[in-house]
């Protein structure tokens, strides 16, 4: 069975992809992936501020020993304690791609013009396969209109695209209101893959301590339905490799994903569930259904459920959401 899948010019050996999460921040993991079947796996995500707040705390623990008198060289911070900036990230790339032959697509969120540039380059130089940008950006300014928000993201893709040469994808909200202008737009600008969608974390309240709580709650398949949408409108009409990253619990997400035109799945939910060897459980389940439905290779039916192919088009419009409704009478 070939489950072979080509993402922003990369040649992966699967469609299961894992996505950006901390599971990635052990070398024995990703070595895990591999061997469990994943086509390739996106590093947890860099983040710029974090590496700010990190040098603030090494900056004035420096400080804070600059004229005491130690006789023992160890009575001075450790730099390595501090993680001070990306150098820790770097070296973890560096190390991935010397334990697996699978591609490494490391993750970037960062906040400063310099940042996004600076980052991607050294991302680069580091050996990653591609690079995904992660722009977790909540616009919670009055003052900033659509178009503004819009070009935030059109000009980060630009900025990154100009300075480096591996393949990059983009993180996209579903909160644009014209999703597909919006994807056509980061094409134009040069994004080589969009990936669908980004989940923010919404807080949640403690009505006892009147306390804001950061919760994380992990995708649930049914959460497949938004990007099942646009994936499947999307696909064949803006030449872009396009992933799925919500809701993937089962081979059973997978295909959905497939068969509406997505390039990758990505999965990280269910491997907090149900461990890294779910990855493989997923796979075979996968080769079964390609085996019953008489489909030798992932690219055989590929997009075979997206608007542009299936025989009744408005199932992805409004006529559809009318039918939807005199069915629950």
């Amino acid at each position: 069975m070939d489950l072979t899948s080509h993402y922003m010019g990369l040649t992966l050996r699967s469609p299961l992809v894992v996505s950006a999460c901390t599971l990635s921040e052990d070398i024995s993991n990703i070595k895990k992936m591999e061997d469990f079947g994943a086509g390739a796996v996106v590093l947890f995500s860099l983040f710029e501020e974090q590496i700010q707040k990190e040098q603030r705390l090494f900056d004035k623990a420096m400080q804070a020993t600059t004229n005491i008198f130690a006789e023992a060289l160890d009575f001075f911070p450790d730099v390595d304690e501090y993680h001070v900036g990306a150098s820790q990230y770097l070296e973890h790339v560096r190390r991935a791609k010397e334990v697996v032959n699978i591609p490494i697509i490391a993750s970037l969120n960062a906040i400063t013009h310099s940042g996004w540039i600076d980052y991607a380059r050294q991302m680069e130089e580091a050996g990653a396969d591609g690079l995904e940008i992660n722009v977790y950006y909540i616009p919670a300014d009055l003052r900033l209109t659509a178009e503004m928000v819009e070009q935030r993201y059109l000009d980060i893709v630009k900025t990154v695209k100009s300075n480096i040469s591996i393949p990059v994808a983009i993180k996209l909200n579903p909160y644009f209101s014209s999703i597909a202008h919006m994807a056509q737009r980061l094409h134009e600008e040069g994004a080589d893959a969009l990936v669908l969608f980004n989940r923010f974390y919404q807080p949640d309240f403690d009505i006892n301590r009147l306390q804001v709580l950061p919760n994380l709650e992990f995708s649930v398949a049914h959460e497949i339905r938004l990007p099942l949408l646009w994936i499947a409108i999307i696909y064949g009409r803006i030449p872009v490799s396009l992933a799925a990253t919500t809701g993937v619990q089962s081979a059973e997400e997978v295909i959905k994903y497939l068969l509406a035109g997505a390039d990758i799945t990505m999965t990280a939910s269910a491997l907090y569930k149900h461990g890294l060897g779910h990855l493989l459980t997923m796979r075979k389940n996968l080769e079964l259904w390609m085996d019953r439905m008489n489909f030798s290779s992932v690219t055989s039916f590929r997009g075979a459920m997206s608007q542009q192919h299936i025989s009744d088009p408005t199932a992805y419009e409004r006529a559809n959401y009318i039918r939807i409704l005199e069915g629950v009478k």
